[in-house]
């Protein structure tokens, strides 16, 4: 049986201080929580309404109720597994030949998919303005499928490090190249901007290359894309060459 005061520590790491605090954050089911042990991750306890079928017994394990379940679980409908781990020390990090940067990305569900996608691609590593949203956000977590234990996140002083970077600095603009034109260099950042604002000036003033999503509808009245979705179709078309 759960205590009242692991309950109230386990609901608090929806919070970033809190997060921070307790160096913990929350993965939920059990098909994520499977991928973790071939991850940097470390599992510090299992909550689960299931037998302890995993894969390591030497990881602590409780089992609960599904009414305990609920009470520490951030989803609506709460899947069988709850695992508490250990955020991950701030990594020293190198450029990678491809790379996505994220300028003020708020919205955990758009972060979630990005981290997907670069997982997909086989993007390596982000990095990230320190006013994007806190990846070990469990909106964030959730929305990445598991493909957060194979990305590295970095948090950094984008302005510092764009200035920086041998990375060729490639950004979205609506009047930017065709995407669909356009040569990939083989060093790359590409950089993708808050959902309401874009970019802020002081990264557009460093980017090296613009780019842009054609738009082919008749009407012509959509104004711009989803962060996320946008990231997909630049994706799709800077691999296909």
């Amino acid at each position: 049986m759960l205590t009242a005061h692991t309950i109230k520590i386990l609901q608090s790491l929806d919070k970033k201080k809190f997060r921070q605090k307790y160096n913990l954050f929350l993965v939920e089911g059990n098909k994520t929580i499977l991928e973790l042990p071939n991850s940097n991750f470390k599992i510090k306890e299992i909550f689960s309404t299931e037998p302890n079928n995993f894969l390591s017994k030497d990881v602590q394990f409780t089992h609960i109720s599904e009414n305990e379940l609920k009470k520490i679980s951030f989803l609506r409908n709460p899947k069988d597994s709850v695992a508490v781990c250990e955020l991950l020390e701030e990594p020293d990090f190198e450029d990678k030949d491809f790379q996505l940067v994220l300028d003020g990305i708020q919205d955990p569900g758009n972060l979630g998919t990005i981290i997907r996608l670069a997982d997909w691609f086989g993007i390596e590593q982000i990095i990230c303005s320190e006013d994007t949203v806190d990846f070990y956000n469990p909106k964030v977590i959730q929305a990445t499928m598991g493909s957060f234990t194979r990305v590295n996140m970095v948090y950094c002083n984008l302005v510092e490090y764009l200035s920086k970077t041998e990375n060729i600095n490639v950004g979205t603009d609506m009047e930017g190249e065709n995407i669909y034109h356009f040569k990939k260099p083989n060093k790359i950042n590409l950089i993708l901007g808050n959902e309401g604002n874009g970019m802020r000036d002081e990264t557009e003033k460093l980017l090296q290359k613009k780019i842009s999503i054609p738009r082919f509808g008749k009407s012509q009245s959509t104004e711009s894309l989803n962060v996320s979705m946008a990231a997909g179709i630049i994706l799709g078309q800077l691999f296909n060459v």
